[in-house]
This record gives structure tokens, C-alpha cells and sequence, in this order.
């Protein structure tokens, strides 16, 4: 390591004696030299990866990449598709998130008109803290610079933007993955989103992603998983982003208690208002562990099935 660091030392040195362009230009005394700006975080210019052959590259990846690695890892079963039959023009889709497997399984799920016309917003800070996996982020999943701690206006006015556009936008509402495999609480700026641009949002669940790709692990793992679409939700007159986002919540947590269940028995406890919570209950690490191995417990196996006479 240390005769790489030489190397790239001297290699500095070398380039510095050749003077402009090969390095900055000098500054006259008295005058202050303009500030770098570095283009990354929420800066981060996703244009080019709009453009048609980035979009066509895009494609032939998620066609020919992501969906037979999809179809070998996760086995995905994907539910309620007929409830966007009569939804038309760009939606916010907010889906709890689990893995980094998610997004690969959620842009192999969205049906057509969606598919690929749909941006994913993805953490500034994380996808977009370099120039190289900014650019990947973007070529490859067609992401865009999210602020996750605060509803950023760069950020706000480019998802309108794409919005207007006629793009959909792809977003988790937690703000990153699951630590143990329950859900988070929402934040408001996929609610936000929706309000501000008048457009209905899907509500998604995702089960078994983070038996594939949990976070903290570095190689996949098969398992089965469901992806289940939700009727798109629409705010009300008089709501506000934060109620809204409460509701969205609890429309992905129905979505859940469905997937482990069946429609009846979580349409039922929905209307009762005793749906499993997404984010688990209340109580210690361990108990929540063992929580959670009864509710997903059998669904990596395949369930029996009636013959058909």
C-alpha cells in the first residue's frame, strides 16, 4: 500500500512541473481563487441518465440482468397487480424496504406503463457520495438524489420536475433499510410529494427481501418473496403531509398482515383497526426476533395446493 501511494505521489508531482492544463491555472496575487464545486450528494446531475440511450441501456439491464437474477434468488410471487388496472399517468409507488435487493425485485414488478419510466430516489449521502457510484446509481436503477434527513427544495422541485414530466417516482418512505427485519416509522416526503404534485400514490409491500440481502451482508442468499400492490391512495382536501404519511403507513402494514394471511382475514382486522403494526411491537430485541419468526415462518416454502378437478 505504501509503494502506491508513492507512486501516486511522484506520479502528482510529475503532472504538476508540466503547469496548465494540466493543472489549475494560477491566481494573480490579490485575487481569491473561485471555490470547487463538487457536483455530489444532492448536486448530483441525473439528466444524462433520462436521456434515450441511457434509458435503453437501462432497460436491456433490468430485462436481461435484473429479472432472470430476480427469478433465480427471489422467486417473487407478486400480488394485486389488477388494482392499477384503471390508474393512468405518473404515481409515487412508496414500498417498505428491507435490502438493497429491493429495488432490483420492485423495477422487475412495476408493470407496464410504469416500468421504465420510473426514477428511484436513493440517499445522496450514500448512493451519491462519489462520482463513480453516483453514475452507476443512476445508469443502473435510474436513481435520483434524495436528502433522507430533511425534505430538501433541490430535491422537492426536481422530483415535481420529473413528476411533470410524466416520470413516476420510486421511494421508501423509512428513509433506509430495516435494521431487524420490522419496518419504520414513515416520513413525510413521499406524502409531501404526492400532495404537492396532486397524483395518487401505490402503497407496496415487500416480504422476504431481507432474507435474500439483509443489511450487514455482503452476498445473497435465495429465498421466495411477495411483493404485494396496493389501491393507489389519494390525499384528502384537508391533509396534511404528515397525516398522510401515517395513513400510508398503515396502508403498506394491510399490505403485510395480507401476504402472511389472506385478503379477508386483513381486510377484517384492518376495518377493526387491529392490524400487525409495520414496525413491530414495542418491546425487547429478542422478543421482536422471535415476533418476527412466527409471522414469517413457512413462507420460504411453497404452499400446498389444491388439486385442480
Amino acid at each position: 500500500m505504501g509503494q502506491v501511494s508513492l507512486r501516486v505521489a511522484k506520479t502528482r508531482a510529475m503532472v504538476g512541473r508540466f503547469g496548465f492544463p494540466w493543472q489549475a491555472a494560477p491566481v494573480p496575487t490579490g485575487v481569491s481563487p473561485v471555490p470547487s464545486t463538487r457536483q455530489l450528494g444532492a448536486d448530483y446531475d441525473t439528466a444524462w441518465a433520462r436521456r434515450y440511450p441511457a434509458r435503453l441501456a437501462r432497460a436491456a439491464l433490468v430485462e436481461g440482468v435484473m429479472r432472470p437474477t430476480m427469478s433465480a434468488i427471489a422467486s417473487p410471487n407478486r400480488r394485486g397487480l389488477d388494482r392499477l388496472d384503471d390508474l393512468d399517468g405518473p404515481v409515487v409507488f412508496v414500498a417498505n424496504h428491507h435490502s438493497h435487493a429491493d429495488t432490483p425485485l420492485l423495477l422487475t414488478s412495476i408493470p407496464e406503463p410504469w416500468r421504465h419510466r420510473v426514477v428511484v430516489g436513493a440517499a445522496a449521502d450514500y448512493f451519491f457520495g462519489n462520482r463513480l457510484s453516483g453514475a452507476v446509481s443512476a445508469l443502473a436503477i435510474g436513481a435520483v438524489p434524495i436528502e433522507r434527513t430533511r425534505v430538501g427544495r433541490r430535491s422537492a422541485d426536481m422530483a415535481r420536475d420529473l413528476i411533470d414530466d410524466g416520470w413516476s417516482v420510486l421511494l421508501y418512505p423509512e428513509g433506509g433499510r430495516s435494521p431487524d427485519g420490522w419496518g419504520q416509522e414513515f416520513r413525510g416526503g413521499a406524502a409531501f410529494l404526492a400532495i404537492r404534485c396532486k397524483v395518487p400514490v401505490v402503497p407496496i409491500h415487500l416480504q422476504g427481501t431481507g432474507r435474500i440481502l439483509r443489511k450487514g451482508r455482503t452476498l445473497p442468499r435465495p429465498s421466495r418473496t411477495t411483493v404485494t400492490f396496493g389501491d393507489p391512495v389519494r390525499a384528502n382536501d384537508d391533509e396534511n403531509a404528515r397525516a398522510f404519511a401515517v395513513r400510508l403507513q398503515a396502508a403498506v402494514a394491510t399490505l403485510g398482515d395480507e401476504a402472511s394471511s389472506d385478503w379477508w382475514q386483513a381486510r377484517r382486522r384492518a376495518h377493526a383497526g387491529t392490524s400487525p403494526g409495520l414496525t413491530g411491537p414495542a418491546i425487547g430485541a429478542w422478543r421482536r426476533a422471535w415476533v418476527l419468526g412466527d409471522r414469517n415462518r413457512g413462507i420460504g416454502r411453497k404452499r400446498p395446493r389444491w388439486p385442480e378437478l
